[in-house]
C-alpha cells in the first residue's frame, strides 16, 4: 500500500466524523487518491471543484500582495464541514488534502490538528 493510501486510511480512521478524504493535485484538478465518499459525495467531482477554490485564493493573495501560505480553507455547509489543506514541504507543491466532515459527529479543532499531523508524515 502506498504512502498516499496509508495516509488517507489514517485520516478516515483517526478523525471522528470523517465522511471522505482525497489527495488532490490543484494544477490539474485530479484526485491522486480518495477514500470514503459515496453516492451523495463524489470525491473526484468535489476534488476538481475545490481545485478552483484553492486557485482563486492563491490568485487573490497574489493580487493583494499578501505574503505567506494558506494553512487551510474551511467551507461550512448545513450538515458538513469541508477542509482544504495545501501540502507544505518537499514534494507537496501543488497538492492539497481534502477532508469532508459530518458536522454533528466531528470536532473541527481536533480534525484540523489530526489533518496537520497526517500531512507531516505524508511523503509524495
Amino acid at each position: 500500500m502506498s504512502n498516499v493510501e496509508v495516509s488517507l486510511k489514517e485520516i478516515m480512521t483517526s478523525i471522528e466524523g470523517a465522511l471522505g478524504t482525497a489527495l488532490v493535485d490543484y494544477t490539474s484538478g485530479m484526485a491522486l487518491g480518495t477514500m470514503g465518499g459515496g453516492k451523495d459525495l463524489d470525491l473526484t467531482v468535489a476534488a476538481a471543484g475545490n481545485t478552483d477554490v484553492i486557485r482563486a485564493k492563491v490568485r487573490t493573495m497574489e493580487h493583494l500582495g499578501l505574503k505567506g501560505e494558506i494553512e487551510d480553507i474551511l467551507i461550512t455547509l448545513g450538515s458538513q464541514n469541508h477542509l482544504l489543506r495545501p501540502l507544505k514541504g518537499r514534494g507537496g507543491n501543488g497538492l492539497f488534502l481534502y477532508l469532508v466532515l459530518d458536522k454533528k459527529t466531528s470536532n473541527l479543532a481536533m480534525a484540523r490538528h489530526q489533518l496537520k499531523r497526517v500531512e507531516a508524515g505524508l511523503d509524495v
